[in-house]
């Protein structure tokens, strides 16, 4: 079956690929070992890609930006998946998975390929798959894919560590949003998009631009690329040729650091992986359960300290 699967998904069938990231993304034992085995036999398949990652606060018009920015790409002769990771209730555990209503144009196109995924409580709503559905579209002849994440929390540092372009969308009001945002996001970030420059708002983009831009000039930028600040209107299609140009510009300027780039990514993913299977074994060790609700009485009554009694825990490995 994964061999079948496999020649499918080569073959850019879009059924095919759909079934082999609803593979990667369950979590029963025998669907784990099989999605592994087909991502080693599609490994020299994908990589050809250019991965852009667009975070942004809810509202700032991510979807809308998605779509009009996947159109002009497949206009150029591109072919485009888009991965949208989704919140997940807390409570009830479910996902509304709507970025094909609200991108319903773009979906359309048989050249591009939208995949809604929940994000399962993952750190800053990044679903825990979403690197290796990466893949998987690489190796179905996508050329560009498209990680777009819920915008709140630490998610703008887990999507920055697996593409290969990272922009954040803003709000054409400055003022507070500029003092809200961390440091570290502006300097995650390739490049500020400060979207809704139309009507009224094209004033306040304007002077948007200029303040991020002040920010931006401040922070000190190593490597080969200088982080830009652009402005545009996704609902009016005005500027987002540029927004195109400036990644082409980007992956002209780093020739050999996507390499490099890649290669420091896959190591950091493993070793998350290696502390997740890690945390996973413990779970399922016999005496785990019942010493650690023992030591966490204990901690609380404060009759041993949180590293002996997190010591006492690792022990039984």
């Amino acid at each position: 079956m994964t061999q079948q699967l496999v020649e499918k998904l080569r073959q850019g069938n879009r059924r095919a690929l759909a079934k082999a990231i609803t593979l990667v993304e369950s979590k029963l034992a025998q669907h784990r070992i099989a999605a592994q085995e087909m991502l080693e036999i599609l490994l020299p398949d994908a990589g050809n890609s250019i991965r852009i990652g667009i975070s942004g606060t809810p509202g700032v018009g991510k979807s809308t930006f998605i779509e009009a920015f996947g159109k002009h790409i497949i206009g150029c002769g591109k072919k485009v998946a888009v991965l949208a990771v989704d919140p997940s209730s807390p409570i009830a555990g479910g996902s509304i998975l709507g970025d094909k209503t609200r991108m319903e144009e773009l979906s359309r196109d048989t050249n591009a390929y939208i995949r809604p995924s929940p994000a399962g409580g993952q750190l800053g709503g990044v679903a825990q798959k979403t690197r290796e559905s990466m893949l998987l579209c690489e190796a179905a002849g996508f050329d560009v894919v498209l990680v777009e994440t819920v915008g709140v929390g630490q998610s703008e540092f887990e999507v920055a560590g697996m593409v290969d372009f990272f922009a954040v969308l803003m709000q054409p009001n400055a003022g507070d949003d500029l003092q809200g945002i961390k440091k570290g996001i502006m300097e995650l970030a390739d490049a500020l998009i400060i979207n809704k420059a139309d009507g009224k708002g094209e004033i306040f983009a304007k002077q948007a631009k200029q303040h991020y831009q002040n920010a931006m000039n401040l922070l000190a930028h190593t490597g080969f690329w200088r982080p830009k600040v652009m402005t545009c209107s996704a609902r009016e299609n005005k500027n987002i040729e540029c927004v195109w140009q400036m990644v082409n510009e980007y992956c002209e300027q780093a020739q050999g650091e996507f390499a490099n780039k890649r290669a420091r990514q896959n190591k950091e993913w493993m070793n998350k992986l290696f502390v997740d299977l890690l945390e996973l074994k413990m779970q399922a060790h016999a005496s785990y359960k019942s010493l650690r609700e023992e030591l966490e009485k204990q901690v609380i009554a404060g009759q041993i300290t949180p590293l002996n009694a997190a010591k006492k825990i690792a022990d039984i490995f």
